[in-house]
Formats: structure tokens, sequence, C-alpha cells
């Protein structure tokens, strides 16, 4: 059973709805209108860091837009609307790409030959479309330039490993000019295995940036990454970002992000922080995905915020659809760091999270507090079927305690149908749903809390927040 089907299966057998064209589309109007309500109203606040001349970065539209929302298909779909945009221009890179198989130009899938070499040949100056047959092949680090198509005979029969003297910063594989830019690049049928066994065992296993990443897109257009394993990464499983993570401020991000990129059938574990994440990027679908048991190892013991799906600093119209995680700190992260713009206008249709330590945690670094200035970029969530079970305890982050939701000085937040299941015991101390931190206009609807019985708060909801509704 391959991952869409899996993913399916669970969310169908938790929500009945989900299983029918009339029943996703019922929901999604529902979590729309709700929306709506209060999409127009404004709590943006003035600009107050300065930003130096600087062409990486830019200042984020005031008019602070949220994209169209997502649309249910003929055949049970779920996609936004801008995916057929996307799908057009791979079928452009289908027809103009030559097929070449790797053996060819001398790659060898014994595990033993680096094949970098033979990689670089087939890619040429692109317009190639690389077939790789079944087997290991050794590596040094790939660099895909535009117009190639890159395709195993699928991710349980054909592997890149990288090569035991590869420095612990080497990406697997990522564009060949992250400044410049590339586009029209497709990624299939293949496992990737970082050989985190190349390093000394307890050492951290990422030397910062977008450095040591299973798959790394920087500064693309037009993308898909599909039927992928990623083992044992450095950082990230797989990271659509810019080519450096821009901290100028909230109201900025890089203008070098990525765009119109589709993630999906994705299987990441081992990573060292996050199993897939975006940065300073915008219009990314990421489905069918199941990203869990992460390493950590990227940060200092206990202290490692490694979640299942980062939507991280700058990100714009994001989507996430079927997806599932277990055992990470977060299931699912949208958030910023405290000098730059929160992830804003995202939607999340389908979620699984099996014993994560917070399933969902929305929240934006540094902008909780009243002495913090307020963010004026985390806002525009909207999420249906999200499923909560377990939160657990974890090494990863020892002191978090467990939480189905929470949500920090975000506005404009919308769940509809959101299930927390806890084991059946009489913990007082069990907390489902948390809102916090100055976090507004908050509506949570046909929610369930099951096995919370004898908590002595399932629900809190801090002082410091305003507009919140919970049924």
């Amino acid at each position: 059973m391959n991952l869409i089907q899996e993913n399916q299966r669970t969310l169908e057998h938790i929500f009945p709805s989900y299983q029918t064209i009339e029943g996703k589309a019922q929901v999604l109007k529902e979590t729309e209108e709700l929306f709506t309500q209060f999409k127009q109203q404004h709590f943006l606040y003035p600009i107050r860091y300065q930003l130096k001349k600087n062409t990486f970065h830019i200042k984020l539209k005031r008019d602070y837009s949220i994209a169209p929302s997502l649309e249910v298909t003929s055949i049970n779909e779920v996609v936004p609307v801008w995916k057929y945009k996307l799908d057009q221009e791979l079928m452009k890179l289908e027809k103009r790409t030559k097929k070449v198989f790797l053996s060819d130009f001398g790659g060898i899938a014994d595990g033993k030959t680096d094949c970098t070499k033979a990689f670089k040949r087939a890619f040429s100056v692109g317009y190639r479309h690389v077939i790789l047959s079944s087997g290991t092949y050794l590596t040094r680090g790939l660099k895909i330039p535009s117009n190639v198509i890159l395709a195993g005979e699928g991710s349980a029969e054909t592997c890149l490993k990288l090569h035991p003297k590869a420095p612990k910063s080497e990406q697997l594989l990522t564009n060949k000019s992250h400044f410049k830019g590339n586009h029209h690049i497709q990624i299939k049928g293949i496992s990737l295995d970082w050989n985190v066994e190349r390093l000394t065992k307890g050492e951290t296993t990422a030397t910062g940036g977008i450095a040591s990443s299973g798959i790394t897109l920087a500064h693309v257009k037009y993308a898909r990454i599909v039927d992928v394993v990623v083992k044992n990464p450095g950082l990230h499983g797989v990271d659509i970002t810019s080519p450096a993570y821009s901290y100028a401020g909230d109201g900025t991000r890089s203008r070098l992000g990525s765009q119109f990129i589709w993630v999906d059938q994705i299987e990441a574990f081992g990573f060292g922080d996050d199993g897939i994440t975006t940065h300073h990027s915008k219009n990314i679908l990421i489905s069918n995905c199941y990203l869990h048991h992460p390493s950590g190892l990227a940060h200092q013991t206990g202290f490692s915020n490694s979640n299942g799906i980062e939507i991280d600093d700058g990100s714009e119209h994001i989507s996430l659809v079927g997806n599932r995680t277990a055992y990470c700190f977060g299931g699912v992260e949208i958030k910023a760091h405290e000098t730059s713009s929160a992830a804003s206008d995202t939607q999340i249709f389908g979620h699984f999270s099996y014993r994560d330590n917070r399933s969902y945690n929305f929240r934006h670094i540094g902008h909780h507090k009243d002495q913090d200035l307020l963010s004026q970029s985390a806002y525009g969530i909207r999420a249906s079927f999200l499923a909560a079970y377990y939160p657990q305890k974890t090494d990863l982050y020892k002191a978090s305690e467990p939480r189905g939701i929470v949500v920090s000085a975000y506005q404009r937040v919308v769940v509809n149908q959101f299930i927390a299941r806890e084991e059946p015991t009489t913990n007082h101390e069990k907390v489902a749903i948390a809102i916090q931190y100055r976090a507004r206009d908050v509506r949570i609807v046909n929610s369930q809390l099951k096995n919370y019985y004898g908590a002595k708060q399932p629900i809190k909801i801090s002082k410091d927040t305003s507009d919140i509704y919970i049924i």
C-alpha cells in the first residue's frame, strides 16, 4: 500500500466526511465561510525594523493578500487552484527533455563506485530525462540544472547515497545555481541515504544555513518531487527555500525564494531538524507525505525543535493536504523566528498526527509577550480535518508539555473538524487546546476531545488573547 492509500485510509477512518467529494467540499466550504467572516479585518502595525539596503531582501506587500481556497477535483483530490499552472509547466518539461540512461555515462549502481561525474555528464546543460536503474549510486552530492528530470525505478528500488568522504555540509540533491536560480526540475522514484554513519557518533549532523539536507531546492520555479524516501538527513529531508535564510525583520522576506513546487509522496525519517520545511517561498503544495522519528541531532540534546512539517520564515500561500507525522516534536509547525516574517496564508486539509509532542503548533517567536512587538505577519491559517492522537512527552525537547493544538501570536485562524485523542488515563494536567500569547480571531469548530476526562483544563485560553471561539 502506497502513502496516498495509507494516509487516505487513516483520515477516512477518523473523519467520515473525508471519504467523499461531497463531504470534502462541504467542510472546505464551511471553513472558507468561517474564515471570510474576519479576513477583511486589519490588525497591522507599523514596521519598526529598519531594512538595510540589500537587494537580497524585500518588504512584504501591505495588502497581506489571502490566496484563493483549495478545491476538490472530480477524482476526489484536494488541490490549490494554482496547481494547474504547475501541471502545464511539467508537461512542457516532459516534452522538451531527451531520455538518457545514467549507465551510458559510466554510472554503476553497485554502491561502491563514485558516480558524481557520471551524473554531471548525464545532466549536461539540461533538457535531459535521466533514467536510473535499480541499485545504489554513490555520489558526493548532485547539482541539478534547469530542465531536468531525474527518475529512478521507485523509492524501494533506486538509491542515491552520499560518499563516505562527503563533508557534513553536503546536500545530497540540490539545484545547480542557488543565486541565479533554476526552473523546471522533477525528481521521482528514488531513495536518498545521507549516510549519517560517516559522521562520528554523537556529533551534531548539520553545519548551519541551508546545508546538510537531503533535497534542497533554493530559488527554483516549477518543480515536483514525488515518490522519494529520505533517510537520516543531517538537517532537513526536503527544504524548499531561498539561497539563504533572511532575518531582516518582521515584514520582510528574501526575494530569491522558490515558487510553484509540489512535494508529493515523501517519506523522511531520522532527520536532524525537520522532515519537510519551507522558507521565504510561496505557492508550495505538500501532499501525501509521511514524516516520522527524527533524530534531532542538528540541535543540542533535549532542545530539538524537530518537526514533521515546518512552514517557516517568510513562507506564503502553502498548502498541506493528506499528510501524516509521528514521534516528532511538532507534527505541523507554522512559525517564524523573531527577526523574520511569520509564515502567512497556510492551508491544511487532512492531517494525522500520531504521538507528536505538539501535534499542531502555530507561533511567531519573539512576538508573544506584552513587551514584544506585535507580529504583523502571523495571520491566515485555514485548516480542516486535523487529528491529534496521543500527544506525548519527548526527549527531543524535554521541557515541552504535550498539546493537541497551540496557537500563539497568530490572528485569523480557523480549524474545522478537529479531534484530539488521549490515552484513557486520569491525568489532570492534560491539555488538548491552548490559545495563548496575544492570539486573535481564532475559530476552532466541530472539535472532539476524547479521553480528556479528569483534566483540570483541557482547553486553556490565556487572558491576553481576544475573539476566541471554540465548540
